[in-house]
């Protein structure tokens, strides 16, 4: 099996797995398909992540003219948008 980086949300996954999955765990990684199944949890997050974090935006009204008028504004907004991201993506991917 080719290795494939494995981001943030795949670690999270791996780490999900070992603990409270074990024999998806081991399944996957006594047949070589750990690191596959890891990579594609983790585009499927990052991508998910993305979109989110767009879709929030524009529904918040969160734009490059409130960053320009107020940094620290548009600081805390993307900061929960992006809290807020990562709950979901965590919730709906990598505990599911």
């Amino acid at each position: 099996e080719e290795e494939q980086p494995i981001g943030i949300w795949g670690q999270r996954n791996l780490d999900y797995l070992k603990h409270h999955c074990k024999v998806t765990y081991t399944n996957l990684l006594t047949s070589g398909r750990l690191n596959a199944y890891l990579a594609d949890i983790d585009r499927q997050a990052q991508e998910r992540f993305e979109r989110l974090i767009e879709g929030m935006k524009q529904a918040q009204g969160i734009t490059e003219q409130l960053k320009a008028e107020n940094a620290l504004e548009w600081t805390g907004c993307l900061n929960n948008i992006r809290a807020c991201a990562r709950e979901i993506v965590e919730k709906e991917i990598i505990f599911a």
